[in-house]
């Protein structure tokens, strides 16, 4: 006997269909698994054999010949111990399944079927092939369910699942509202708010998530870098549908989705001993890293100075593209990677250089080194360099509160419309991402604007990149200020973001 049960795969963050053929015949007894199977779905022979027996089926005496199709992808997981028991038990007459549901799952030895990784991609694109019926496990229902114009239905058990295909049992299909989801999404603990004083350092965070501008903040210890970096979350505009949907398909494969929808925008801060493969993705599977998991949110690399050379230089190709490209033996893939990047750093090892409170003890070489730890292209790559002074005491002990996160969040919501509005049917999103035409194009300047350009770029010798970062920036203060033209303020603050003559690199 023979049957075909449809099932799927992960190859990075994209799904593909697979084939699960399974074949009963005359024999020795045996079980063997075909099709590129890895370690795990080996496995799968002993789960399937205890499963079916713990509900009351035995396996055929004979010859089991289970192929996963296509051959030449090499898969991975448990995903497919439900479809081949499902397989098994359809070659012995028990059930029957149409061709054109989709079936995933891990199996237990008692035959619970157990939470799987990536289903989403998998139902995403396999909808695109035509699939509009899944059976997967009741933990990742609510996940499918996200993908308009399916039916997923979810399933504790073996039991359950094939006494619904039995007709023995009613089931309807897994629904969730996501629009309420996302709406409920903007509540955090913390407020910007909450930061005493720091004027220059918040609008230089306000401009940085309203254009997707690269930020470092440098300054002494305590002075609030990363209380000002933990904030910026806070002020971004809620996430989408759509980019809900991208960022979900990235935590679904990497088994960090704790909700069925990622509901607000990524954070992700790595300890500054992170090795490159961990931020940038990869290993013999490819898995995403740091980087992807912080698409269309912020990836803070707190005390960036102490992260190794190798791992930050990494970063130059992801931050000039938005995606990665990883390739290994076994498989070649891309992963997203549009993310805001903030770093903070201390000025010297000591950490009070230009500290106006307490006296540096480091060498100007030492300095020089220290600031040297990171390479002049990742610093070219990084749109607003801007230092953070220590706090006045009458800042400290003023109960008078700043802005809410809630109030610079309009401006810069204001600020995302007006981008989308100018890069309607263009690749790029966001002012700090424009190529040179687009600067070209949008970046239009009075002619006090020019003036003070010109005199910039002979005094402070910016480099052709240095120069369209300026400009970009300077484009989104003036969004955030509705006008079209850039006037020679907003140039002004943009130069500000731009350039410490305090630092020595």
């Amino acid at each position: 006997m023979f049957c075909r049960i449809k099932s799927g795969g992960v190859l990075g963050i994209d799904g593909f269909e697979v084939d699960v053929e399974v074949d009963v015949s005359q024999g020795i007894p045996q079980f063997n698994i075909v099709g590129l199977p890895d370690k795990a779905i080996n496995e799968a022979k002993d789960r399937v054999r205890s499963a079916l027996k713990n509900i009351g089926y035995s396996m055929p005496t004979k010859k089991i010949t289970v192929n996963l199709s296509p051959s030449y992808l090499k898969k991975q997981g448990t995903l497919y111990d439900l479809p081949i028991a499902i397989g098994i038990l359809q070659t012995q007459g028990v059930i029957k399944v149409s061709e054109d549901t989709v079936i995933l799952g891990e199996l237990s030895l008692d035959g619970k079927i157990n939470k799987i990784n990536g289903v989403l991609p998998i139902v995403l694109s396999l909808k695109e092939k035509g699939y509009r019926r899944f059976f997967v496990p009741e933990g990742n229902a609510l996940e499918g369910a996200i993908v308009k114009g399916t039916e997923v239905y979810g399933f504790s058990t073996l039991q359950e699942l094939v006494e619904y295909l039995k007709g023995e049992i009613s089931k309807s299909p897994v629904e969730v509202d996501v629009e309420t989801l996302l709406k409920e999404s903007q509540n955090f603990d913390i407020d910007l708010s909450d930061v005493c004083g720091q004027e220059l350092a918040k609008r230089a965070i306000e401009a940085s998530c309203a254009g997707y501008h690269h930020l470092l903040l440098i300054g002494p210890p305590g002075v609030g870098k990363s209380m000002l970096a933990k904030r910026m979350i806070t002020i971004l505009p809620p996430l989408t549908f759509e980019e809900a949907v991208e960022i979900t398909r990235i935590y679904s494969v990497a088994g960090l989705l704790s909700d069925p929808i990622v509901k607000t925008r990524p954070f992700r801060s790595p300890h500054h001993t992170a090795s490159d493969v961990s931020l940038i993705g990869g290993g013999a599977v490819p898995m995403p890293g740091e980087i992807s998991l912080a698409h269309r949110g912020i990836l803070f690399l707190d005390e960036m100075t102490e992260f190794s050379r190798k791992t930050l230089e990494v970063l130059r190709q992801p931050l000039e593209d938005g995606y990665v490209n990883i390739t290994r033996a076994s498989a070649k893939v891309r992963f997203p990677a549009e993310f805001l990047l903030v770093g903070a750093i201390n000025p010297c090892p000591c950490g009070n250089y230009s500290n106006p409170y307490k006296a540096c003890t480091c060498t100007p070489l030492q300095i020089k080194n220290y600031q040297s730890k990171l390479s002049g292209p990742i610093l070219d790559r990084i749109d607003m360099k801007v230092w953070v002074e220590p706090v006045e005491k009458e800042e400290l002990l003023n109960t008078k509160k700043g802005e809410s996160s809630s109030e610079v969040r309009k401006r810069i919501e204001r600020a995302f419309q007006i981008q989308r509005e100018r890069f309607k049917g263009s690749s790029t999103r966001f002012n700090g991402m424009m190529k040179e035409k687009e600067v070209e194009k949008y970046c239009v300047m009075d002619s006090e604007a020019k003036r003070l350009l010109e005199y910039a770029m002979d005094r402070l010798h910016l480099t052709g990149r240095s120069y369209m970062k300026v400009l970009k920036v300077s484009r989104t203060v003036a969004d955030l200020e509705g006008e079209e033209i850039i006037k020679a303020h907003h140039l002004s603050q943009a130069l500000q973001f731009r350039v410490d003559e305090r630092l020595l690199v």
